[in-house]
């Protein structure tokens, strides 16, 4: 009879999806993500809307670091010296959860101190760094 299968051979019906086409596409979609994110990390003149300013929720004290007039740097009440900044604040942040630093800095300092004392708080491992500043009058 025509409708038996007894004497051809069965072929099992393929359930299965193909996810090669689309790991393809992801692979390529990944490299084209990888090569242009970089491109967008070049510094581009934008004129920002001003806005109200919102509040940061932090579960620490913030640390704040102030750098005054005379480009004086003070952690609390004790002055730090731009040298020796990178060692204590690898002493200070060893025991803190919260690695992060706000510097406080006087209009009136030079951009090349607040550059420099940066530079130290990289060098000590924190990399989460905010500057203080006030909200616009409106």
């Amino acid at each position: 009879m025509g409708f038996s299968n007894s004497g051809s051979k069965s072929r099992a019906v393929m359930s299965e999806i193909n996810v090669t086409p689309l790991v393809d596409v992801m692979l390529v979609l990944l490299i084209m993500f990888m090569v242009t994110a970089p491109l967008m990390q070049q510094g581009i003149e934008v004129d920002l809307p001003k806005t109200s300013p919102s509040g940061v929720e932090v579960t620490e004290d913030p640390f704040v670091l102030v750098i005054d007039k005379k480009g004086v740097i003070t952690a609390g009440k004790t002055t730090i010296a731009l040298e020796s900044l990178g060692e204590k604040l690898q002493a200070i942040f060893q025991t803190r959860d919260n690695k992060q630093i706000y510097i406080q800095a006087d209009r009136a300092v030079g951009y090349g101190i607040v550059a420099e004392a940066m530079a130290e708080i990289k060098a000590a491992g924190i990399s989460d760094i905010g500057l203080v500043t006030l909200p616009k009058d409106q």
